[in-house]
C-alpha cells in the first residue's frame, strides 16, 4: 500500500482509469469500517480501478482540541498497518490544518475527490460528513455525482444488539473496562502495538521483570491492569499481565505500557510487539509499601492466568 501525504504527489498515471475510495478517521477499524472497506475493495476488482482510503493526520477532532481530544484508538502506524492488510491499495492522507479547516463541501469534492484522486466511486457511511464546519454530506455529493461522472454509494451502520457500532461507543466500553464488548465491536480483543523499550528496570527488581513499550499517544483509551495476550514475537502467542498507566506508587507521570510476560526470559528489546488487551482486572491504585505492590502483582497474575485460560480470549 503506498501513503501518501500531499495532493501533489498523488500518482496520476496510475490514477487515469478512476479510483474507488471512501473517506474517514478509520480510528480502530471496527466492525463498520471492515463493512466500507470491504465494499471499496469489491468495487475496485469488479472495476479494475485502485482501493484509496482518505483520511487525515492529526484527525480533525485533535486540530480543534488538542489533549482535550477523544483518545486515538489507534496510533498512524497501527492505522496504516490495518489498512495495508485489508487490500488498499493507496492511503491518501493529508495533513490537516488550518488551510484545509477551510476548504468548502464544493472545493473539497473538484479539487480533491475529482481532480485530484480522480474519483468515480464513493464509499461512504451512514454519518458522512465532510469539509469546512462539516457542512458536506451525502446529499451534497448525490447532488453534483451526476455531473462530475461520481457514483456515490451509502453503506449501513453496523448494530451489536441495538448499539450502533462507532469508535466512540468502543472508546466508552473501554473506559469501563468492558474488554467483551469493545471485542465485539471491534471483531477482535482491544490491541496496541509497539517497539520495546529500556525502562528503569524497576519490575525486574520486583521479581517481575516488564516488556515496556512507549505508547506514543497524547492520552492512552485504556488505563488500569489487565491479562493480556501478546503477538509478534518467534515463539508465537504468549501470554502476560499489561498494566497501562503512571506507576502511582512510583510517582511517575508519563504514562507506560508494561507487560509481564509468563514463563519467558529471552531478551527483546527493540522488538515490535502487538499487545491484545482480553480483561480488565482492575484499576492503578498507589500502595503503601514495595510489599503490598509485589503481593498485589502477584494476584493479578494469577487473576490473568485464570482469565486466558478460561478462554476470554
Amino acid at each position: 500500500m503506498r501513503l501518501v501525504r500531499h495532493l501533489a504527489d498523488l500518482p496520476h498515471s496510475e490514477l487515469a482509469r478512476g479510483s474507488v475510495l471512501t473517506i474517514g478517521a478509520f480510528d480502530g477499524i471496527h466492525l463498520g469500517h471492515r463493512q466500507l472497506l470491504r465494499r471499496v475493495v469489491d468495487v475496485a476488482i469488479q472495476s479494475k480501478r485502485p482501493a484509496i482510503v482518505m483520511s487525515f493526520e492529526p484527525m480533525p477532532k485533535e486540530f480543534f482540541l488538542g489533549d482535550s481530544a477523544p483518545a486515538r484508538l489507534m496510533r498512524f502506524r497501527e492505522k496504516h498497518e490495518a489498512l495495508a492488510e485489508r487490500r488498499i491499495e493507496l492511503f491518501f492522507c493529508p495533513r490537516f490544518d488550518a488551510q484545509m479547516r477551510e476548504i468548502s463541501a464544493a472545493t473539497f469534492v473538484r479539487q480533491i475527490l475529482v481532480h485530484g484522486l480522480n474519483a468515480r466511486h464513493v464509499v461512504v457511511g451512514d454519518d458522512f460528513r465532510f469539509a469546512r464546519r462539516r457542512e458536506g454530506s451525502l446529499a451534497d455529493l448525490l447532488r453534483v455525482s451526476e455531473a462530475l461522472d461520481l457514483t456515490v454509494e451509502q453503506v449501513p451502520s453496523i448494530l451489536v444488539g441495538d448499539t450502533r457500532v462507532s469508535s466512540t461507543a468502543i472508546r466508552e466500553a473501554l473506559a469501563r473496562g468492558d474488554m467483551a464488548r469493545a471485542t465485539a465491536f471491534l471483531g477482535r480483543p482491544y490491541r496496541m502495538s509497539g517497539r520495546i523499550v529500556r525502562g528503569r528496570e524497576v519490575g525486574r527488581q520486583l521479581g517481575y521483570p516488564t516488556a515496556n513499550v512507549d505508547l506514543r499517544r497524547r492520552q492512552s483509551p485504556v488505563m488500569g491492569i489487565y491479562a493480556v495476550r501478546v503477538h509478534g514475537l518467534p515463539e508465537g502467542p504468549v501470554d502476560g499481565v499489561a498494566s497501562v498507566g503512571t506507576r502511582p506508587t512510583f510517582d511517575l507521570t508519563k504514562p507506560l505500557l508494561e507487560v509481564h510476560l509468563f514463563d519467558f526470559s529471552r531478551e527483546i528489546y527493540g522488538e515490535y510487539i502487538h499487545v491484545d488487551f482480553i480483561e480488565h482486572l482492575r484499576d492503578e491504585e498507589k500502595f503503601a509499601s514495595i510489599d503490598d505492590l509485589v503481593a498485589q502483582m502477584k494476584t493479578d497474575e494469577q487473576n490473568a492466568r485464570s482469565a486466558l485460560a478460561s478462554g476470554a480470549a
